[in-house]
């Protein structure tokens, strides 16, 4: 098979490594790709938005199979391109992937159906937005009703926190469109727990679930970003309330899609909290995480095209799917600034050693330049550590980052904590 692999990110280096697996996946191109994907796949530069330029790639190259990696391109409708000219695709429609478009629609979706999440108002207006904000207590959660490059939420502990990330979102603008309507919506506590799944229709086959460090200091302190390090499994949450959240949210959403005219195909990625009164929906993602992708898919042991084909011939809910027991931490190593402005072009060392300890080491932001690696992103690389163990796999990942260098690099040093101190 010929595989185009659309995005240039962690989490399409992490798919083009698992397609990459299978005997029956003859050559790989990555669009645009990045300087980790290069030594996989043949980079094509096409941006992830050139539809046209795609399509017509897909057919000049002879392309079996289109697996779509980011947000922005499903929402806007790259699946639907693809499958105008019959050119079979991974991922779901334009309809369907509005369930991370617009969280004013995904919230209504679970409403609806009563499906478990936080209680919500929605808002075009900020004279009314900023109205009920002052009625509310704090801790609160303002939400951006667009895509926002995983940014556009804010968990505001203080009502001047609150009212500011309003006053960004819809009257500054920061987030573009995508705070042109804003959630407002009741504070959760508990444990976040992530749970993508593949799902055609209403088959559902959830991956292991893993957990997400969003804030971009230690302690979850600072402002959110798209993601500082995840790790599966989850020995500190009891399988029971996995097996909760996947019988009362995720196969219900597929559900209620279906009963939309939006049936889903592709990868749903449920973001969840364990609250006192059980599981709740955070948000609902139409694609792999990132960076839980490069966590999840190094202990799927069934050939990921396999699963994908499966799908997309209509007979997923005919293959059984296969999970190694060993544990994963992924650090994230970002740019000096990021999640705010960043340098580009400063020179990485230390992958080889890296990987010759045994770390997968994905790229996210990096470019190819005069011979050597440089940083091109905010998040240059998900250094996974695998184990027998989280503490095992935790010890792999920290060992592989500390041979690696740039100037201004950073990352947290508490991947994972949440874990070993759960199991004490």
């Amino acid at each position: 098979m010929r595989i185009l692999v659309v995005g240039g990110g962690g989490r399409e280096h992490a798919i083009v490594w698992a397609l990459k697996k299978s005997e029956k996946v003859k050559e790989i191109f990555c669009a645009p790709g990045n300087a980790g994907i290069a030594q996989l796949a043949e980079c094509v530069p096409i941006a992830v938005n050139k539809f046209d330029e795609l399509v017509q790639f897909a057919k000049d190259a002879a392309i079996d199979l289109v697996f779509i990696g980011p947000d922005d391109p499903l929402a806007e409708g790259i699946v639907d391109a693809f499958e105008a000219h019959n050119i079979p695709v991974y991922g779901p429609s334009k309809a369907a992937a509005e369930i991370e478009g617009s969280k004013i629609f995904m919230k209504n979706l679970l409403k609806k159906y009563n499906i478990p999440t936080a209680k919500y108002e929605t808002f075009t207006d900020y004279e009314s937005a900023s109205a009920y904000l002052r009625q509310q207590e704090v801790p609160i959660v303002i939400k951006a009703d667009g895509l926002a490059a995983g940014k556009g939420v804010t968990v505001a502990y203080s009502m001047e926190e609150a009212e500011r990330a309003l006053r960004e979102a819809m009257v500054d603008k920061v987030f573009g469109e995508a705070g042109n309507q804003i959630v407002i919506e009741e504070f959760l506590e508990g444990q976040e727990m992530s749970i993508l799944a593949f799902v055609d229709g209403e088959t559902v086959r959830a991956m292991v679930p893993a957990q997400d460090h969003k804030p971009v200091f230690d302690n979850d302190k600072g402002p959110n970003t798209g993601g500082m390090g995840t790790y599966t499994p989850l020995p500190h949450i009891p399988q029971s309330i996995v097996e909760e959240s996947i019988e009362n949210i995720i196969i219900p959403t597929a559900k209620a899609m279906v009963s939309e005219g939006r049936p889903f195909r592709g990868v749903l990625f449920a973001g969840l909290m364990i609250t006192k009164d059980g599981p709740k929906t955070i948000e609902f993602n139409a694609r792999m995480g990132d960076p839980e992708t490069q966590v999840v898919l190094p202990r799927l042991e069934t050939e990921l095209v396999d699963i994908v084909l499966a799908s997309i011939n209509g007979r997923l809910d005919q293959l059984d799917i296969v999970w190694s027991d060993e544990a994963a931490v992924c650090v994230i190593v970002a740019s000096e600034g990021y999640p705010a402005a960043y340098p580009k072009g400063r020179v990485i060392t230390g992958l080889d050693a890296a990987a010759a300890q045994g770390a997968l080491v994905f790229h996210a932001g990096t470019a190819d330049k005069d011979g050597s690696i440089v940083t091109n992103g905010g998040r240059v690389l998900g250094v996974v550590g695998r184990g027998r163990d989280i503490a095992e796999a935790r010890n792999r990942a920290y060992e592989a980052v500390s041979v690696i260098h740039f100037d201004g690099m950073h990352n947290r040093t508490d991947i994972a904590a949440k874990a070993l101190k759960g199991l004490q």
